[in-house]
């Protein structure tokens, strides 16, 4: 079980993994150290996970594949499955096509 310290109560030398990307760090497989919670009214508090700095590793450099790699997943997220156009937007997955295919008449989507 890791400690909980209360928001904005955490000691120094530790961060999210958020901080630490503003830092160019990432946790590289430390585990969780402690845990920040806020309290909210009426609901579960939220849950940061804290890392040491000092054994957080420096980001791995972009290379050329990884960068193509994203580009081609971030093409797929934005072409349409059923017009088959890039549509400049990342495809909501509750509608499952673009917003245009979702809201035209339902003779286009192949009902009889």
């Amino acid at each position: 079980m890791a400690t909980v310290y209360r928001w904005r109560l955490a000691p120094e030398g530790l961060a999210t993994r958020r901080q630490l990307r503003a830092m160019g760090l990432r946790p590289g497989g430390q585990e969780v150290v402690a845990e920040v919670h806020r309290p909210r009214r009426r609901r579960p508090p939220l849950v940061a996970y804290l890392y040491r700095i000092e054994q957080a590793r420096p980001v791995r450099p972009m290379t050329p594949a990884r960068a193509a790699a994203l580009a081609a997943a971030m093409l797929a997220r934005r072409t349409c499955p059923n017009c088959r156009l890039d549509v400049g937007y990342c495809i909501p997955r509750s509608l499952g096509m673009c917003v245009s295919c979702h809201d035209t008449p339902s003779d286009r989507k192949g009902a009889r």
